[in-house]
């Protein structure tokens, strides 16, 4: 109470007349806003005038003076805070000194879908509104695909260290959890493979499915034959966006499992929870192939002969699937 006084003796000092002191300063401090509907308001750093300029440019306040003089009478409350702020509609001076004093700056989500490769991750931290700062240098599969909370200001580099973390514990618990005589000597192993069940289906159900596939191929040395490692090496480490072709089949290279055998030298891809708990788990059965099967999901086969004809059904399907020729 005593504020709300010197507030009122303040506003009378500077010129009000002493009738209409009273219902000024009551108006100012109480009266609704001019914000028409809630709002996300990033409040700047440099001092309480350049605040009062960005509050008044956004339509939280309509009088930046009256806003300086409530503050400095009032400091006593605490500090305001630079941050990014959720204002309701129609706030009074009173409730706006509220949130920069006591109310909880917004949370901002980033999500990293699963699959992502470390060029498309930072790519999506560069285009994250309000991260600030440099990229650090992000290996492929060292991110765990999750959605991230993070408020205005905060670093890139410091979302990717979670990211980090975040991957390392998934991988640790997994691993620690997985199933007995499985092909795989580390944790890194079972990370690169479950890379590559990641790129290989999109269908939660179909994961450990296709993680029994390439673990029975692994207990054979066979080789893997896993289309997104070939694409990932034509790729440069990148996205293909054509389909593959004999010739790139049939390239040199260290993630072309059509020509090396076991698996790759590094992830292709951030895998999910899901695909790590798959490949730790994977499903016991005796297929060796699969191929999709034109809905989305795909053929599994036990013998090269079951493969072949499943591969003539998916080729049939994508011949009536092309566009009928022009003339």
């Amino acid at each position: 109470m005593r504020r709300l006084i010197a507030l009122l003796l303040f506003v009378l000092l500077l010129g009000a007349g002493a009738g209409g002191a009273w219902w000024y300063a009551l108006r100012e401090w109480q009266a609704p806003g001019p914000l028409a509907a809630p709002a996300q308001v990033v409040v700047p750093r440099g001092g309480t005038a350049a605040i009062a300029d960005a509050l008044a440019e956004r339509g939280i306040i309509d009088q930046p003076m009256a806003f300086l003089a409530a503050t400095w009478l009032t400091r006593g409350e605490g500090p305001i805070r630079a941050a990014e702020f959720q204002f309701p509609a129609r706030a009074s001076l009173r409730q706006v000194l509220e949130v920069l004093r006591e109310g909880r700056p917004v949370q901002r989500r980033l999500t990293i879908p699963e699959g992502l490769t470390a060029r498309q991750i930072a790519t999506l931290l560069e285009q994250a509104e309000g991260l600030v700062g440099e990229i650090p240098p992000v290996a492929e599969g060292e991110i765990l695909p999750e959605t991230y909370a993070y408020q205005w200001g905060d670093s890139r580099a410091a979302v990717v260290r979670r990211a980090k973390q975040a991957m390392d514990r998934a991988l640790a618990e997994i691993w620690a959890e997985r199933a007995e005589n499985l092909p795989l000597e580390t944790a890194r192993e079972a990370l690169i493979l479950a890379s590559i069940v990641e790129r290989e289906t999109g269908r939660g159900e179909e994961r450990a499915q296709v993680a029994g596939v390439f673990v029975n191929r692994l207990r054979r040395g066979m080789m893997l034959q896993s289309d997104p490692t070939t694409a990932y090496a034509v790729a440069d480490g990148g996205v293909l966006d054509r389909p593959l072709t004999r010739a790139d089949l049939e390239r040199d290279h260290p993630f072309n499992t059509y020509r090396i055998r076991g698996l790759p030298p590094a992830p292709i891809a951030s895998p999910g929870r899901d695909s790590l708990r798959a490949v730790a788990r994977p499903a016991a059965h005796d297929y060796l192939y699969f191929v999709a099967d034109g809905t989305g999901g795909h053929d599994f086969s036990r013998t090269l002969e079951e493969h072949n004809r499943a591969v003539a059904r998916w080729r049939q399907i994508e011949r009536s699937r092309a566009p009928a020729p022009t003339r």
